[in-house]
């Protein structure tokens, strides 16, 4: 499988977790970018760090990789190679999946970390 090239997106993102019942804060619909995903226990949304939510909790100081695209739903392993680079490197991650393409946050005093780990294995890192 060839290697995907990654942006880094300019945004830096907050994680943010609400009560499952919780309406979407109208403030996320502002953001050219934010990621909603409600299940049976809670809502989480992802927006840039700019965007003040009053959540339960949140996780600042994300940066976003995005793993250019589109990407068949036929490809596999993508989201498990990247991931498992960073994983031998000690890098946490927070993936995102979309209907054209995969994101990978990582905190934001990692990123060069993380750019530097990809690079050496294979997958061409960018600005974007």
């Amino acid at each position: 499988m060839s290697q995907q090239t990654l942006a880094v997106m300019q945004e830096t993102f907050t994680i943010h977790s609400f009560d499952v019942d919780t309406p979407i804060p109208p403030a996320v619909y502002q953001s050219k970018v934010f990621f909603i995903a409600r299940t049976y226990d809670e809502l989480s949304v992802v927006c840039p760090s700019h965007v003040k939510l009053d959540s339960n909790e949140q996780e600042e100081d994300w940066a976003a990789l995005e793993v250019l695209g589109p990407l068949g739903f036929s490809m596999t392993g993508i989201l498990s190679n990247i991931s498992g680079v960073l994983a031998s490197a000690k890098i946490s991650i927070f993936a995102i999946s979309t209907f054209d393409t995969d994101y990978i946050l990582v905190k934001k005093s990692l990123i060069n970390d993380a750019a530097t780990h990809l690079s050496k294995a294979g997958y061409k890192v960018v600005n974007s």
